[in-house]
């Protein structure tokens, strides 16, 4: 596997990304992290594809990672999926002719699903874990009013997210690594979580149109976003396949089914092939 890293810039905004590739390449996942995190905690599932022969391209949200711009921020949710569609440039010119796959995690999840659904593209499938679909936890009725109008009136104001390290995997040293993480943020602006929230529910009621396969693997004990919002996308997409792990927390890659769980990302995408 080699490793290496470019940038790219859109929205007066610097990007930052990375490659993994494989010896031999027959197809390229590009790969969007999750709120708060990066993309170099993608690296266990990187190392998987290609040690499979998946080469990948993955890039840090914007205010995210090694991502300039405020952190938590982003002018607007175009602007998210037109980093998507940079990334994607980036890994054609790379890997020219190879078929691309799309794989999002959580907030990343919700990105490429959305992406497939509203932009044009030649994408060979795409993979999304526990994607941001439906939170599992109701957020009080005065903080969404109150992030409604601040979405108006000051939409880079950023404030803590609330997360719960300990809800994002079984494993505690994994938790103890996203603690310890000097890349990892807790900041959420209103342009991120209230556009997300709405995101989710449009991408569940237009799931009629995907047209590309997609992979969906949630986990039943997500305490963070609720998989009956996956259940909801699958069951409204026809070309969307639905896995569930019992008893599985949010970060599935660093849960304790990660490698079944990766296992199963490798065996559809050769399936795909």
């Amino acid at each position: 596997m080699k490793h290496s890293e470019f940038n790219f810039t859109i929205y007066n905004t610097k990007f930052y990304g990375q490659v993994w590739e494989a010896k031999t390449t027959k197809a390229v996942v590009v790969l969007a992290h999750g709120m708060g995190e990066h993309s170099g905690r993608f690296a266990n599932v990187a190392k998987k594809l290609t040690d499979n022969d998946f080469s990948v391209v993955a890039f840090d949200h914007f205010g995210h990672g090694k991502t300039e711009g405020k952190r938590g921020h982003n002018p607007s949710f175009d602007a998210v999926l037109d980093s998507i569609t940079a990334t994607i440039e980036k890994a054609t010119a790379l890997f020219p002719e190879k078929p691309i796959f799309l794989y999002g995690h959580s907030m990343g999840g919700n990105a490429v699903i959305n992406y497939v659904l509203r932009k044009s593209h030649d994408l060979k499938g795409v993979i999304a874990t526990s994607p941001f679909l439906k939170l599992a936890f109701q957020p009080p009725i005065i903080k969404l009013f109150a992030g409604k109008i601040l979405q108006k009136i000051a939409p880079s104001i950023t404030m803590g997210n609330e997360l719960n390290p300990n809800d994002l995997s079984r494993d505690l040293t994994e938790v103890e690594k996203y603690i310890n993480d000097p890349l990892v943020h807790d900041q959420i602006s209103p342009n991120f979580s209230i556009t997300f929230i709405e995101s989710g529910k449009l991408a569940i009621e237009y799931g009629n149109r995907l047209t590309v396969p997609m992979l969906i693997l949630h986990g039943t004990d997500d305490k963070i976003i609720d998989y009956k919002g996956s259940q909801a996308f699958a069951k409204n997409a026809v070309n969307a396949t639905l896995k569930l792990y019992e008893g599985g927390y949010h970060e599935l890659q660093h849960d304790l089914c990660k490698e079944e769980m990766m296992q199963d990302v490798v065996d559809w995408l050769n399936s795909q092939l």
